[in-house]
């Protein structure tokens, strides 16, 4: 067995299991662990941004873009609340985040001495902000709970985990057996009577709609083929943009599933929390709910669905696909319909001016397995009802969490993951700024994410429902920044300025042209409201 510090271990387990790269910023804490990455650069890329946060983000974007487990590290106590944002946003979105979290010394945790760092129950508190956590207390013990972590973060339902490591313990060296494959997954089991029964209840039903979220977007074929055997339209959002492409005959946005959802007398939900559906628009006795969720918690919030299948949704998928067509029924095409309802919703986004021309730039400039992020801003709400996307994993948006400033972080590690994609970011000047320092690490590991600042001089979604609802008392939203392009001149990194559609056209074609980070930068004035096609009425 080799003699091992904590650690080596440590990382002699992140690579054995894949990991080959990690968003970390050092410090005291955790240089046993920095020297341990150093010693194994042949084989691990470390990337370092300028603040904590933005290490959990980048794991998170890079965890989002390839669907597989992405370590970042941090220093403990502030280092980790830095990052809890991005382990909250990670949480949220089902993603397999793997952080790595430093400790005072192992003796001393939680004693209230006030080490440096020092912080009661960090362990109690990752715990509330992923799946799973727990501690290293010794060489021997990392490999198994590197496994261990990495098996929670992936089975089930994704979700980020954590270990926490004292700095003493890093340095503790002994003799470690190190583990040579992953845990199995556990087996798929599928029910034959429940998948009976949604066969039957999505066969017989006239009007079927399907619903899908994160939990289909790597069952895209499987829910392309059910779409077709029901003629059903797939309706998504947010996180389940793509797995239908947006140009597919079924395909159809939100507003369009609204307009469709009092009609409909059955609804597949695929690995979605269904809530907008559920809380929302309204469930009546006249629609039933097949749900497929991997998460069999999902099945006991709110309405009861009529048929619940448990599992992944590719293989449950199969299983439906080979039971429906002894019950399915033959439908007329819903071609026709569909094109009405695409005609009313295009005459609706028309007036959603400038953000439809920005998006229709940005569309015909990003290539068609580009990677979007959205941000929370008035061009990201729209964004999300507005940008036709063709594939999985393409649409990367903050989920319930919606946190300012999560973009531009989170593009850098989709991008560090996947630097053969085009990756382009979206901002409001408010949320930019959370993260403005990180050009900085765009520019010294040559991250080529584009990014565009809509500069409004304000928290524009703030400032509209104080102008709205408040009588126009505006308090604490309006904001002072600076010249964009010179700011990130300043980085080294290529800028531009645009004022209309065209202009931003143009700067992302010459932006993309460069194969290197740069920055376009949008000043505007108002733009109208999107909300109306994001919060809309019960209809059941």
């Amino acid at each position: 067995m080799p003699r091992l510090s904590t650690a080596e271990a440590t990382v002699h387990s992140l690579l054995r299991h894949g990991l080959d790269t990690v968003y970390a910023l050092p410090g005291v804490h955790n240089d046993p662990l920095f020297d341990a990455f150093y010693h194994a650069a042949d084989r691990l890329r470390v990337i370092h941004p300028r603040h904590e946060q933005t290490a959990a983000y980048m794991a998170l974007g890079a965890a989002l873009v390839t669907g597989k487990p992405q370590a970042f590290a941090v220093v403990p106590g502030p280092g980790l609340l830095n990052a809890g944002a991005a382990l909250l946003t990670a949480y949220g979105m089902n993603a397999p985040v793997v952080g790595l979290v430093g400790q005072i010394p192992q003796t001393d945790i939680d004693k209230g001495h006030g080490h440096l760092h020092e912080i009661h129950d960090q362990l109690g508190l990752m715990r509330h902000i992923t799946k799973w956590a727990e501690r290293i207390r010794s060489p021997q013990e990392a490999p198994g709970l590197v496994t261990q972590a990495i098996w929670q973060a992936t089975t089930g339902r994704p979700r980020p985990v954590a270990l926490e490591c004292a700095l003493d313990t890093w340095a503790r060296r002994a003799e470690v057996t190190l583990t040579d494959a992953p845990l199995p997954p556990p087996s798929e089991a599928i029910d034959d009577e429940a998948i009976t029964a949604a066969a039957k209840v999505l066969g017989t039903a006239e009007r079927p709609i399907i619903v899908v979220g994160g939990g289909a977007l790597d069952a895209s074929a499987e829910v392309i083929r059910i779409a077709e055997l029901l003629e059903a339209p797939v309706s998504s959002y947010r996180r389940g943009r793509g797995v239908v492409p947006s140009s597919h005959r079924l395909a159809v946005d939100m507003p369009i599933g609204h307009r469709l959802w009092k009609d409909a007398d059955a609804v597949l939900a695929i690995g979605t929390r269904f809530l907008i559906q559920n809380g929302s628009w309204g469930i009546d006795t006249n629609l039933k709910v097949v749900r497929l969720d991997v998460d069999p918690d999902e099945h006991d919030r709110m309405r009861k669905p009529d048929v619940a299948l448990v599992g992944n949704a590719a293989p449950q998928l199969r299983a439906l696909i080979d039971a429906l067509p002894k019950y399915n029924r033959p439908r007329p095409s819903r071609a026709l319909e569909l094109e009405k309802h695409r005609a009313w919703l295009a005459e609706r986004l028309s007036r959603l001016e400038p953000q439809l021309s920005f998006l229709q730039a940005i569309r015909r400039a990003l290539p068609e397995d580009g990677i979007f992020v959205d941000e929370v801003s008035q061009i990201g709400f729209a964004s999300r009802v507005a940008l036709p996307i063709e594939h999985p994993r393409t649409f990367l948006s903050p989920g319930y969490q919606d946190n300012l400033g999560w973009g531009y972080g989170t593009a850098l590690g989709a991008k560090a993951a996947m630097p053969h994609r085009k990756v382009l970011a979206i901002a409001g000047d408010g949320g930019f700024m959370y993260q403005v320092g990180e050009l900085a690490t765009a520019a010294r590991h040559n991250l080529a994410v584009v990014v565009v600042v809509f500069d409004n001089g304000a928290f524009g979604n703030v400032k509209r429902i104080q102008q709205e609802r408040y009588g126009n008392r505006l308090i604490a939203s309006d904001l002072q920044n600076p010249d964009f392009a010179r700011l990130a001149d300043s980085f080294g990194i290529a800028s531009f300025k645009a004022h209309e559609a065209k202009q931003l056209e143009d700067a992302l074609h010459k932006a993309f042209a460069l194969d290197a980070p740069a920055l376009v930068w949008v000043p505007h004035g108002d733009m109208p409201s999107p909300w109306d096609l994001i919060l809309m009425p019960r209809v059941r």
